[in-house]
């Protein structure tokens, strides 16, 4: 995002999620609801208890590290649309892992199956990067159809050579040693220890596309990748290296979910985190830093939205009416700046007609 932009940009965000709050008001007026109350329930349910409050920091971390890893390979010009897929293997290859060295310190057992996440994740994001760069396949095209693979591959093994022989579990694999799990930080909540290697993976992101050498080559790749590769920089290998990264990242989170929260994998380890993930990184041009806020506005909505619909009976859809309407107005984000620009234009040139005319 160039610097004489940002400005025009953050005005149109924040007209974008104003207007989308006021329909959203709208909507719920229209239907019965009063919408101070709606929206008072809903920062209620996501911000008025310790357990509201992990819940919506857990759902926050969860949409900024899938927001990163789209971030972080479009910033290398290759758009990563299999991050769910990676997910899935992620969670899958780090249960077995969890499964299979019980009785390990968890010193040595949590990292290899991090590692072993990390691989899987990063391994199947690296096919479609080959493909781009080697054949120039459409990585878009190859991501969405890997997902599907990656999704179908893993609900095989869980129903099949991985199911547990446990009774009274109908679909998963065998749970993991109970010593790896990640401990609770708010009783009752879904926030655990993994927030803090979320923090750390958030900063390092951060730092490396905004204050290191790879980040501004990653980014003049991505902006023309034909300059770069004139320019002497190493574009196919930096595309691929994001790719990998993305990938491993999304890996991770399917970590995150099994040693967290399920403690085995399931074929419903995510409910389509990537694509929510991704919406936020594109809502925020892959800022690291805008991903990392509008996690959290969008994991508040998600939260509160449950809690809105419970206590007062308003759908929780009416968040993913919100959500859409902030990305179709952050979609027509030039018509918007150039309307409030014309906007001050009037009123100055207004303003200056009166003082002429006083005097």
């Amino acid at each position: 995002m160039k610097r004489g932009h940002r400005p025009d940009y953050l005005l149109a965000l924040g007209v974008s999620v104003g207007l989308a709050l006021l329909l959203g008001a709208g909507i719920m007026a229209l239907t019965g609801h009063p919408p101070l109350e709606g929206y008072q329930l809903m920062l209620q349910g996501a911000f008025g208890t310790p357990r509201a409050i992990g819940n919506t920091l857990a759902k926050a971390a969860t949409l900024c590290l899938t927001g990163l890893a789209t971030a972080i390979a479009a910033q290398a010009g290759i758009f990563n649309v299999g991050g769910e897929g990676q997910l899935y293997l992620g969670a899958m290859a780090s249960a077995v892992v969890g499964a299979r060295l019980a009785g390990l310190s968890p010193w040595l057992g949590i990292p290899l199956a991090l590692l072993a996440a990390m691989a899987a994740g990063g391994v199947y994001a690296w096919v479609p990067a080959m493909l781009k760069v080697k054949l120039r396949v459409n990585e878009v095209i190859t991501t969405i159809l890997l997902n599907s693979a990656a999704i179908y591959f893993c609900t095989y093994l869980t129903n099949g050579p991985l199911k547990t022989m446990e009774r009274g579990i109908s679909s998963g694999t065998d749970a993991i040693d109970p010593a790896f799990m990640f401990e609770r930080l708010i009783r009752r909540s879904s926030l655990t220890e993994s927030i803090f290697l979320t923090a750390a993976i958030a900063f390092l992101v951060w730092y490396v596309m905004r204050k290191t050498t790879a980040g501004f080559q990653m980014k003049l790749t991505g902006q023309n990748g034909r300059f770069a590769h004139y320019s002497g920089i190493r574009s196919d290998r930096l595309a691929v290296g994001s790719m990998v990264v993305s990938g491993a990242i999304c890996g991770l989170v399917g970590m995150f979910e099994v040693f967290g929260l399920h403690g085995r994998f399931i074929t419903t380890v995510s409910n389509e985190f990537y694509y929510d993930g991704m919406l936020v990184a594109m809502i925020v041009r892959y800022n690291p830093l805008g991903i990392i806020l509008m996690s959290l506005f969008f994991g508040a909505m998600k939260i509160g939205g449950s809690a809105m619909e419970l206590n007062a009976g308003i759908p929780s859809s009416l968040v993913v009416i919100i959500q859409s309407i902030i990305i179709f107005f952050m979609a027509a984000e030039q018509g918007i700046v150039s309307a409030l620009r014309a906007r001050h234009a009037q009123r100055k040139a207004a303003q200056t007609l009166r003082k002429e005319a006083q005097e």
